[in-house]
């Protein structure tokens, strides 16, 4: 039994879901091999090599894969499954919006069903993941001769980015599939840590009426504390931050070592991006609101006051 892990990266680098993913995949049993398909990416290959517990790389280099758009990484899992160093039995892919979008391509394509967000890996063929906004765990079992698998990278701890020793061998790049091309990309630029990946995360939400005041509120905050800012979807709806700062099921699934919510008042949605969290503190005026029911620490306060006391106690 061979599994089979779907690089994220970004032809320099691996991305730390990688190795998340890498050890939801050495826990299906079987050697893990990793697929790194780019453009120029032979460095982000050799780093793959480093990672533990990896049996082998494989490089796939082109143009075509320059973007990882979805249909030609599609088009490169399917032609590696199908050759002689293929045939695994389970293809993984970090639940990130890249893996989501190659995923559901390589099942539909092999005609078996895609198993969604694991969070735990039972047995070769049963996993749990999280439904109902998290809110209630499935235990689902697959039959499946392939399993295409994405993990929820917060349900597994990192494999180590060093210590491995995997050959690295070249696989012919996939034409370009020709549905759809690369036009530009605009992309934020912050000192601070990424969302996904921060140690710390500082969040506000709607309570903090204005998009001045999450500034004026949160940033200080996160400055102090060398923190990533995340936001309610209803403080992202509203104006007060920007898209890809939203925490939430329709957001970025974080479980950073502490979490502190401002201002959040705990909707299910939130819930189920953040819970997972070591330690959350959470701030808000209003005794009922849901969010001090997952808190490890609740504080029932004025935001507006307190959260400047706490940058000023740094």
């Amino acid at each position: 039994m061979t599994v089979l892990v779907i690089a994220e990266h970004d032809n320099a680098t691996i991305k730390g879901a990688t190795l998340n993913t890498v050890t939801a995949a050495a826990a299906c049993g079987g050697d893990v091999h990793v697929l790194v398909a780019g453009h120029n990416a032979g460095a982000a290959a050799q780093q793959a090599s480093q990672i533990a517990g990896v049996a082998k790389v494989i490089h796939a280099d082109g143009a075509s894969l320059a973007h990882g758009l979805a249909e030609n990484v599609a088009a490169q899992v399917l032609a590696l499954h199908g050759s002689g160093a293929g045939n695994y039995s389970h293809i993984l892919f970090p639940a990130t919006a890249s893996g989501k979008n190659v995923a559901p391509r390589v099942a539909a394509k092999l005609d078996v069903a895609q198993i969604s967000d694991i969070t735990k890996v039972i047995s070769a063929d049963t996993f749990e993941r999280p439904i109902y906004a998290g809110n209630a765990i499935a235990t689902v079992q697959s039959a499946d001769a392939v399993k295409v698998i994405t993990v929820r990278t917060t349900g597994f701890d990192a494999a180590a980015a060093t210590g491995g020793s995997a050959a690295v061998e070249t696989a012919a790049a996939a034409a370009d599939a020709g549905k759809s091309s690369y036009v530009g990309s605009e992309i934020a630029k912050s000192d601070r840590p990424e969302l996904t990946a921060a140690k710390i995360i500082v969040s506000g939400g709607r309570a903090l009426g204005s998009k001045e005041k999450f500034d004026e509120v949160i940033t200080p905050l996160a400055d102090k504390l060398g923190a990533a800012i995340g936001a309610s979807r209803a403080a992202v709806d509203a104006g007060y931050a920007p898209n890809d700062l939203q925490v939430g099921q329709t957001g970025k699934i974080v479980a950073p070592q502490l979490y502190i919510a401002a201002g959040i008042s705990g909707a299910i949605q939130h819930l189920a991006g953040m819970k997972d969290s070591k330690v959350i503190v959470a701030i808000n005026k209003d005794p009922e609101a849901p969010i001090f029911s997952v808190a490890d620490y609740g504080l029932e306060a004025d935001l507006f006051a307190v959260v400047p006391e706490f940058v000023k106690a740094f």
